[in-house]
Formats: structure tokens, sequence, C-alpha cells
């Protein structure tokens, strides 16, 4: 692969996919594919959002063969695509194939087409292709040394040319490589953590434009015109703003968060991003502004996605002091107390999540208290779940340490008689007796 002087990846010229513009009337990309019956007509192919197989009909036995199109005129890619996605999740022999034929080039180039029905069909396949079993030691080093992420990463840039279809696709294939955890601080490098930052902030703009979500997103008419950040922080009423073009449906909101939040919170966990110079730079106070709209609107619609977003909170705020401030500045500890119902798992997260506030130390916790937090923490210590309740006493006891006010409120509020209840379970007998020890003790 080669680079012209102003960075555009170009195609190898002898995997070439097509002539886009006209109309893709001719193509030199070889295909694997398995024969069907002897005049084939178009296979039946998968919905792009599918992340599984569709069935074939009329499959022979699988003798691998390239193949080339009768009838270019009336050849669909995407349809190419699909049925090749589907091979790949049937056939480890398919994907053992598919390396040496150069399909790493071939998708590299075929990236680079303006039609988004290819592009997502592509990301369809691609994505099939970075969950084989083998795809951490033989598939995904090869994409990696390829062009294929710096034009994932080009697709996932909020903006009006935005495809949410193809956005949703490509947000998957990021997911699935970062797990991989090959070399993430490549894609580090190359701007990944920005990228994601900033379709964060855009699904939390779409949001925003239907959902009433508490933190208000304004809109902004146009970034260029004043020079200034594609994100500013409204100094005056706290707001996040956002460019006015946003046009993601909730429906794709929904399906393109999930992927965007793991790729942020496992990112977030390599040594790499501070090699970069911090997290996600464009202002703690937005992120986290974005995060909890996001958070409510999954608590409206989707509570299934809200560990997701608690996740990266958690990763936000575990290391980093200036996250720990934004929540507290802009009054979101009693938001986040009210998801403690949700579920244990909500539950342990929120705690986590405290306990990273808390733990920064007695200027932090002066400003967890006095508020709802202690009333919220002895509901917690009546529930059942020991990986609650041993959270609930963690965050406890970080706040008598450093707040001496909270032990005396825990006594007066009938503290210990809710520790009585947990002090014959195994798992937490040590921790409530450290606990009732610092509350009588100091």
């Amino acid at each position: 692969m080669a680079s012209s002087g102003d960075g555009m990846i170009l195609e190898d010229p002898q995997v070439k996919w097509a002539e886009w513009d006209s109309g893709l009337a001719s193509w030199q990309l070889c295909v694997l594919s398995l024969p069907w019956a002897p005049d084939p007509a178009v296979p039946a192919v998968s919905p792009a959002g599918d992340r599984g197989k569709a069935e074939r009909e009329g499959a022979g036995p699988p003798s691998s063969r390239l193949a080339a199109p009768r009838d270019t005129a009336n050849f669909h890619p995407e349809l190419c695509l699909y049925t090749l996605g589907n091979l790949i999740v049937e056939s480890e022999a398919v994907r053992r194939q598919l390396l040496p034929q150069g399909i790493v080039p071939a998708l590299a180039a075929c990236i680079q087409s303006p039609h988004m029905a290819v592009l997502e069909a592509l990301g369809y396949a691609l994505s099939q292709l970075l969950q084989a079993n083998e795809a951490p030691e033989k598939i995904i080093p090869s994409i990696l040394g390829s062009a294929i992420p710096q034009h994932v990463l080009r697709l996932l840039q909020p903006g009006p040319k935005l495809s949410p279809g193809v956005a949703v696709e490509f947000a998957w294939c990021l997911h699935y490589i970062i797990c991989s955890q090959v070399n993430n601080a490549l894609l580090i490098t190359h701007g990944a953590l920005s990228t994601l930052g900033l379709l964060l902030l855009d699904l939390a703009a779409a949001v925003q434009r239907t959902e009433d979500a508490g933190l208000e997103l304004v809109g902004e008419e146009d970034r260029s015109r004043s020079g200034g950040p594609f994100f500013t922080l409204c100094p005056s009423s706290g707001v996040l703003v956002a460019p006015s073009f946003l046009h993601l449906t909730l429906n794709f909101s929904l399906q393109l968060a999930c992927p965007v939040l793991r790729c942020l919170s496992n990112l977030l966990t390599e040594a790499a991003v501070e090699a970069v110079g911090g997290q996600i730079q464009f202002g703690d106070e937005r992120v986290v502004a974005a995060l909890f709209i996001l958070l409510q609107f999954f608590l409206q619609k989707q509570p299934s996605l809200l560990p997701e977003g608690l996740w990266l909170l958690n990763n936000l705020t575990a290391n980093s002091p200036s996250f720990c401030t934004s929540l507290l500045s802009l009054d979101l500890i009693e938001p986040l107390l009210q998801l403690l119902p949700v579920s244990n798992v909500v539950s342990v997260l929120v705690l986590t999540v405290l306990c990273n506030v808390a733990e920064k130390g007695p200027a932090y916790c002066q400003r967890l208290w006095p508020g709802p937090l202690l009333l919220s923490l002895l509901d917690t210590l009546a529930f059942s779940d020991t990986e609650v309740v041993g959270q609930s006493l963690e965050l406890l006891q970080l706040l008598f340490l450093y707040q001496p006010e909270a032990a005396q409120a825990f006594l007066q509020q009938s503290g210990l008689q809710a520790l009585e209840r947990h002090e014959e379970e195994a798992q937490l007998q040590h921790r409530v007796r450290a606990l009732r020890e610092t509350a009588l003790h100091g």
C-alpha cells in the first residue's frame, strides 16, 4: 500500500475493487465463494444488523474456488459481502484460505468505496472475520498492518456524512479488534480515543434532541464559522454544546451506544493512554454530562445498557481526579444513587464509581457529605447480594476515614444494627468487624 502526499491511503493497483464512480461497471477483486447451483442466482444474505449467520440453501460441498460475476452490470458487491460474511461464520476452512488469497488488501480497497450499502455490507463481513477464534493470532495482526483501522476510524467520525448503519457495523469491528488486545496502542495513536469520545458526545446530543435528560444540549450552527472547538461547555449554564447537524435516530443511538461504550472502556485501561497525553481530550465535564444523558436514556428505554455506561464511568474515574471533580461539580451524585435499585450489577458499579471518588481523599469525601449518600448506603446494607453489601462496606470505610462526621451519623441512624445481619457471612465478616471498629473508635 502507498500513501499520497496528503496522507490518503491508496489502494493496491493489483487488488482494485471497482471503478466506483462508473456504477461498478468493472471489478478486479477475487472473492472466495462456494459452488451454488449450476446456474446460480443471487444467494440469500443476512441483514447488516444481524451479528450471526443466515441460512444458505442449495449449497454444495465446500470446494473453494475463485469466482467473478458473469454480468458485472448486474453485480451487487454488497450481496457478495454479506454472503462472504455468512461463509466466514460457517467454515474455518474458508477463513484459512482467505488470508493467502488476499482478503485483507481486498477489504482495504473495498473500504474506500463511497457507497454506504457496500460499506455496511463490508462492515458485516469484516465483523464476522474478526470474531473467529483464530482472529487474534492469524487475522487481526494483518488487519492492523493494513489501512483498514484508519478507514474504520474515518467512518466513525461524527458529522453530516456519518451513516448510522455503517457506523454500527464498524463500531462492532473496532470493538472486536480492541478486545483482542493485539495492538491497542496503535489504535490510540491513530486517534481512536478522540474519535470515540466525539461519537459519545454526538450520541448524547442525538438523545437530547428528543428526550428530556436533565442536562441540556444546545445546537451550534456551524463549527467552522468560529473556528472554535467542536464541543464547548457553556460556563454560565454548564450545559453541553453540540452541533446542529446531528441526525442519529434514537434506534440507531441505542444500537451504536453499546460498542462505542465498550471500545472506550477497554481503551482507557491501556497504558498507552497516558503516552498520548491523557484520556478523552475535550473537557471532562462534557464527557461526564454526555454519559449521564445516555444513562438516563438507557434507564428509560433499555436498562440492559446501564452497566455499559457505568463501566465507562468507572474507568474514567478510577485514576482521574478531574473526572471525579466533574461528577461532583455537575451535582451528579444523587442521579447516580437513583440507579441503585435497578439491579445488583448496576448497584455494584454505582458503588464502585463512588468508591473511586471517595478514595481521592478528604476534599472529595467532604463534597460527598452531607446528602442522600448515607441513607442510600443503609438501604444497600439490607441487600442480600454479598457483592453489593461488600462494596457498600468499602465505601463506608472510606467515608469514615476521610469524613469522621459520617461515622457519627451512621451510628445515629442505627448503622450498627444494619451491620448485624452480615456478621455471620463468611465473605463479609472481616469487613463488617473492621467497619464497626472504625465507626466506634475512629
